[in-house]
């Protein structure tokens, strides 16, 4: 069923139907007034501020993370590097190195995903596992890498991400300069 239009009606004069059925039906439709309504800024209160605060104080911590787990990431990486260097072979080193280097992206883009969670709708990590295919392709037809200390590297994230919860778990003293969130 189509709407029927008097022909001397623009789309700029027409009121909005905001029920079909009552013109299908044979209703009365009640005409939508044109004069502009008024909308006032809702009053900022106590408890939209707290929450604002706490808001803020969560961003915060949360990069305190995001450092945390890189600084983390990175000294795990240099120490395992110098070992595999000096108990293994320059190549197997470099390797690890080159995962480990790729590894603390992913990381940076797992952070990056996780800033965004609730701020957009998209689909998350699509990105991240293209980063780790790649790595492993390049892994398998590069002749001078080797595959396991490359993998091998690129999961350094995930120990760095092991020992700061061992470290937060077991010795929250180390951990004081975050103060628990009373709720």
């Amino acid at each position: 069923m189509h709407p029927r239009y008097d022909d001397n009606l623009t789309p700029l004069t027409t009121l909005p139907r905001f029920r079909r059925s009552d013109d299908e039906r044979g209703g009365k439709t009640t005409p939508v007034s044109s004069q502009p309504i008024e909308v006032s800024a809702p009053a900022t209160s106590p408890e939209t501020v707290a929450v604002s605060a706490e808001s803020q104080s969560s961003d915060e911590d949360y990069s305190q993370l995001q450092k945390q787990l890189y600084v983390v990431t990175l000294v795990i990486s240099g120490v395992v590097c110098a070992s595999l260097g000096v108990f293994y072979s320059r190549d197997v080193a470099l390797n690890y190195l080159i995962g480990a280097l790729v590894g603390t992206v992913y990381l940076k883009m797992m952070a990056r995903d996780v800033a965004r969670l609730g701020r957009t709708k998209a689909r998350l990590g699509n990105g991240r596992i293209a980063l780790f295919i790649g790595l492993m392709v390049v892994a398998t037809q590069v002749q001078q890498l080797q595959i396991l200390p490359t993998f091998f590297g690129f999961m350094t994230y995930k120990v760095a991400i092991l020992v700061y919860v061992l470290l937060t778990t077991f010795a929250p003293d180390l951990n004081s300069s975050r103060q628990p969130v009373n709720r």
